[in-house]
């Protein structure tokens, strides 16, 4: 899960800085998806913390580059985040399923309060 929020950081942080470029120029969506791009790197954080809080290791992985390095547009954009949003949901919740199999509420808790509500509503903004 943490190198999923790091691979949508990546590719938010990819789409920002295209959105920039001075042949493209459209700040808003540049300003957009530079916030998404942090926001996924702060979920990431967050998740590593509470690894190591709980006692676990960080052993981060190679961050796979993203899909793309032309996005077009900015409806291809925001349909290729509604994408990238939805798989992160999806992720969320098979890991919310496997920590109610190991019977871990306190990861449930912290997935149903820190993430969750927070996917629905970065997918109903998208949508």
């Amino acid at each position: 899960q943490i190198n999923l929020e790091l691979y949508a950081s990546y590719v938010y942080l990819s789409m920002s800085y295209y959105f920039d470029r001075d042949d493209v120029a459209l700040k808003n969506f540049a300003k957009y998806f530079l916030h998404q791009s942090h926001e996924e790197r702060e979920h990431a954080e967050r998740l590593m913390k509470l690894q190591n809080q709980r006692g676990g290791r960080i052993f981060l992985q190679d961050i796979k580059k993203p899909d793309r390095d032309d996005w077009e547009n900015g409806l291809t954009a925001m349909e290729c985040a509604l994408c990238l949003e939805r798989s992160v949901n999806q992720s969320l919740l098979e890991l919310h399923k496997l920590a109610t199999e190991k019977n871990d509420p306190h990861l449930c808790d912290f997935i149903e309060t820190h993430y969750l509500n927070e996917q629905v509503e970065a997918i109903q903004r998208i949508g």
